[in-house]
């Protein structure tokens, strides 16, 4: 099967034209007429997960995240990220991403608030980006009414994390919330919206400490489920949408979750 065809498949679930213009999304490397047998399914483009794909002798590699986003003048072994394009060019694999067309039409905010993960009612996006009216995060209704060290502890079980972080004023430790805002991934920029909206509860990823003050200071608590932590439902996801897809075809597709790359010690 060709890597156009499979190509089509992804493309039809998250059209291109809804990526996010700053975002570098399709075939990164490759070429579109390789056949394609055996299939990599990734969050990101590790050195590691390059490797896996190189050893295990896959054709495709597709990931959330693009393995090429900051623009590169020299492709050789002296730039970390040059050196595993040289690689993936090297052994014929071809790499494509799917990040922000996938966020917004098809995809992650969707699969998150949904009965296999948070089990949210009420579901409504948190910004409109596409005819079918989709887009970035979802705001909804939690299955209970919880304190957010309840919801922590709820989203640590959904999503198999070891740990969440909390930012939340003391005076609102045992405040019953009944409603959130989720943003997979990084969620910094669409805290004014979550606020603007009427929400005091925001689940997301990517929260520093001034940002998490500022959250707290506009009376929002943020639970920080680190990037990895929400997102790498894709790999999933993508695993079992292409398998049935290609369900008569000669393809092998290969999940790969390297886990999150934070420890806390």
């Amino acid at each position: 099967m060709k890597c156009s065809e499979i190509i089509e498949y992804l493309e039809t679930l998250s059209p291109k034209k809804y990526a996010c213009e700053w975002d570098n999304v399709g075939l990164l490397v490759g070429r579109s007429e390789k056949e394609i047998h055996r299939i990599l399914i990734a969050l990101d483009a590790t050195e590691s997960v390059v490797k896996m794909a190189a050893d295990c002798n896959a054709d495709m590699l597709i990931t959330h995240h693009p393995v090429l986003f900051s623009p590169i003048k020299q492709v050789n072994e002296d730039h970390f990220t040059a050196k595993k394009v040289l690689t993936l060019a090297e052994q014929g694999i071809c790499c494509y991403a799917m990040h922000t067309n996938y966020d917004i039409v098809g995809g992650m905010a969707e699969l998150a608030a949904s009965e296999q993960y948070l089990d949210l009612s009420d579901v409504k996006p948190m910004t409109i980006e596409a005819e079918e009216h989709e887009g970035l995060g979802r705001f909804g209704r939690l299955p209970s009414p919880m304190t957010a060290r309840q919801v922590a502890e709820y989203v640590k079980e959904r999503f198999n994390l070891s740990f969440v972080m909390l930012y939340q004023k003391k005076e609102d430790r045992e405040r019953i919330y009944h409603d959130i805002a989720v943003l997979p991934g990084s969620g910094k920029s669409e805290l004014k919206t979550v606020k603007k909206e009427g929400y005091s509860l925001y689940l997301t990823g990517d929260f520093g400490h001034h940002e998490g003050i500022d959250a707290m200071d506009m009376g929002v608590t943020v639970i920080d489920a680190t990037h990895y932590g929400l997102e790498h439902i894709f790999i999933d996801f993508i695993t079992k949408y292409l398998k049935e897809k290609l369900k008569n075809e000669n393809v092998e597709i290969i999940p790969v979750d390297t886990g999150c790359p934070i420890d806390i010690i």
